[in-house]
């Protein structure tokens, strides 16, 4: 691996550690002014992830510098059809991604939803800064690692889905929802096919931007509405249960 992808991962692994230091002493500076400690957390994760986020991407950016200028790739797709790419690939992760809840829930009894994007919306209605972060930063620093640097050093000696499912999983333990390492791992294996087709990181990472800009949309402009189909599939199911117990 390139001296400088190792500059890389050190970087995300610091930013991901920072917040053990950064959120307490925010949440404790007399700077968040908050009802309870619980909020006051919450907020000061917010800001410390609106502070850590894009100083680790300026540095990731600036360590790939050299690698990005001679990327390029005489078999790179088109610019229309990386456009396309983009598009259908972020349409091809919110397919794979209802198969993969769906199999969780059915075949190993995993509840639909997600406690991390749960989170992540309370802290967005807190700190509206943040959403930047989670819909545009993130994405474009999880890409450059997971499929640009860790992918695609495998994929250079290894098969698209041995390099794939290693990355993937990678991708899936970082978000620390292990009863969700499908949902994951299965979106880890659109983007690492987007990079593939196109020769584009860009192509991911955009399909990546716009998932979980639609994601974190939804949950916030529909969140009652979400919230009652819930409530009502909950009921559903306990009627079910109770018709053949």
């Amino acid at each position: 691996m390139k001296k400088q992808y190792w500059y890389v991962i050190i970087t995300y692994v610091a930013m991901q550690l920072s917040s053990l230091v950064g959120v307490p002493l925010l949440a404790h500076s007399g700077f968040i002014n908050a009802s309870n400690k619980d909020i006051a957390i919450s907020i000061a994760s917010g800001y410390w992830a609106v502070i850590s986020f894009p100083i680790a991407l300026f540095l990731v950016l600036y360590f790939m510098k050299e690698d990005m200028k001679y990327s390029y790739d005489r078999h790179q797709a088109s610019i229309g059809m990386s456009f396309f790419w983009a598009i259908g690939g972020f349409l091809l992760a919110l397919f794979a991604q209802g198969i993969a809840a769906n199999i969780e829930m059915h075949l190993f009894g995993v509840e639909m939803g997600s406690e991390n994007t749960r989170r992540i919306v309370e802290m967005v209605k807190l700190t509206p800064a943040l959403i930047l972060v989670t819909s545009v930063v993130g994405p474009i620093l999880e890409e450059i690692i997971f499929r640009k640097i860790i992918f695609g050093t495998l994929y250079q000696k290894y098969n698209f889905f041995l390099s794939a499912l290693v990355s993937s999983l990678l991708f899936a333990v970082v978000h620390l929802e292990f009863e969700h390492l499908l949902l994951y791992a299965t979106m880890g294996f659109v983007f690492a096919f987007l990079y593939v087709k196109t020769k584009r990181i860009l192509v991911p990472i955009a399909a990546h931007v716009l998932m979980n800009t639609f994601v974190v949309a939804i949950q916030i402009l529909f969140a009652e509405e979400i919230e009652k189909i819930m409530r009502e599939a909950e009921q559903m199911q306990f009627v079910i249960w109770r018709l053949f117990s």
